[in-house]
C-alpha cells in the first residue's frame, strides 16, 4: 500500500522534530540484525564514496602521487578535529618529497616541519632548537617555504597528547622510520597490523616536561591505540578502497571493509547517543554507518532522503 501524500509529511515532520534526539533509534532496535546489517551497510558505502571522493581530490591535488595523498591523510588525522585544516596545510607546504630526501636524519624531519608550521620560533630557545632553526633557514630557501602562521593552530581545550608539537614530533618520528609507507598501508590486514605500523613514539627531547609560553606541559611519548584505530579506519581502510578502486581490484576494496570489521565501535560525539539508546554496533564497520546517518541525515535534518526514515514510513503505512 502506497503511503498518502498528506501521511508521508506528517511522518517526515515528527522524524525532523526529532532528528537533534535521534528520534529513530528506537525503530533501529526493533530490527533483527540481519535487516540492521543491511542497513548500516548501505550507510557506510555511502560513507565510504563521500571519503572516496575527497581522497580522490586530494590525489588530484597532490599531482596523482599516492605516497603525498597517504602522507597529507596521515598529517590530516594525526590530531584533533580543531586543527584538521591546519595540518593539512603543513603536508601541502612541507611536501612528502621535501622530507623523504631528508628522511636519514631525524632533526632535520622535526626542522623542515616544526619550522614550515609556524611553531618552531613560538619555542624557548636553547641549542637544540636554534640548531633546528638553522637548519630551518636553509629549507626555507631552497624551497621558498612560508611557514603557517602559528595564531593558526587550536591549543585551547585540547588534551596533551593532541597538542600539535607533540603531534608534529610523532609524525617526523615515524616518517624518519618508514620507506614506502604506501605498500606497507596496502598490506595491512588486522588492527594489530595497522597498530605496528603507526605505533612511533616521539624523540626524547619531546616527551619529558617542556616549558611554554602557557606553562609547563607533560607530554605522552608514544601513539595511543585509540589513533592507530583512527588511521586505520580514515587513512589505511580508506586509501585501500580508494587505490583498489583505481586499479579495479577488488580483493583490495574487500580488504579494506575487513579491516573496519575488525576494528573495535568508535566512541565519539556522533555514536554514543545510538550506542545510549540501545543500538549495539558491533565494529567500526558500524560505527561508520551511524556516524553516517548522524552527520548527512540527522544534523541536517534530511529525513526525506534518509534510509531509515524511508523504512519507518513503510513500516507504519504496512501495519495500517
Amino acid at each position: 500500500m502506497e503511503p498518502r501524500a498528506d501521511q508521508t509529511a506528517e511522518i517526515l515532520e515528527r522524524l525532523r522534530t526529532g532528528a537533534a534526539g535521534h528520534a529513530c533509534a528506537g525503530f533501529l532496535t526493533t530490527l533483527d540484525p540481519l535487516h540492521l546489517a543491511d542497513l548500516l551497510t548501505g550507510l557506510v558505502y555511502d560513507r565510504l564514496r563521500r571519503k572516496y571522493d575527497a581522497a580522490a581530490e586530494i590525489y588530484r591535488i597532490s599531482g596523482q602521487n599516492w605516497n603525498q595523498t597517504f602522507y597529507t591523510l596521515l598529517f590530516r588525522y594525526i590530531g584533533d578535529l580543531s586543527n584538521q585544516d591546519t595540518y593539512t596545510e603543513l603536508a601541502r607546504r612541507a611536501t612528502y618529497t621535501m622530507v623523504l630526501r631528508e628522511r636519514r636524519s631525524l632533526p632535520r624531519i622535526e626542522a623542515l616541519l616544526f619550522g614550515t608550521s609556524g611553531l618552531l620560533d613560538t619555542f624557548r630557545p636553547d641549542d637544540y632548537i636554534r640548531r633546528l632553526r638553522d637548519d630551518f633557514a636553509y629549507f626555507r630557501a631552497r624551497y621558498d617555504i612560508e611557514p603557517i602562521d602559528p595564531s593558526a593552530w587550536k591549543t585551547a581545550n585540547i588534551r596533551p597528547g593532541n597538542l600539535p608539537r607533540l603531534r608534529i614530533a610523532q609524525l617526523a618520528s615515524f616518517l624518519s622510520q618508514h620507506d614506502f609507507v604506501f605498500e606497507q598501508l596496502l598490506a595491512c590486514r588486522t588492527r594489530q597490523e595497522v597498530n605496528r605500523l603507526f605505533r612511533t613514539e616521539a624523540s626524547p627531547y619531546w616527551s619529558g616536561a617542556r616549558q611554554t609560553p602557557e606553562g609547563p606541559e607533560e607530554n605522552p611519548k608514544r601513539v595511543g591505540q585509540h589513533k592507530t584505530d583512527v588511521f586505520g579506519i580514515n587513512v589505511v581502510s580508506i586509501l585501500q578502497y580508494v587505490y583498489g578502486s583505481y586499479i579495479q581490484n577488488e580483493e583490495l576494496r574487500d580488504r579494506a571493509i575487513a579491516l573496519l570489521e575488525c576494528i573495535p565501535a568508535e566512541e565519539n560525539k556522533y555514536t554514543r547517543p545510538w550506542i545510549a539508546a540501545g543500538v549495539n554496533p558491533r565494529n567500526a564497520f558500524d560505527t561508520q554507518g551511524l556516524i553516517q546517518l548522524s552527520r548527512e541525515y540527522c544534523a541536517a535534518q534530511r529525513c526525506e532522503c534518509c534510509p531509515v526514515a524511508r523504512r519507518i514510513i513503510d513500516k507504519i503505512t504496512r501495519s495500517q
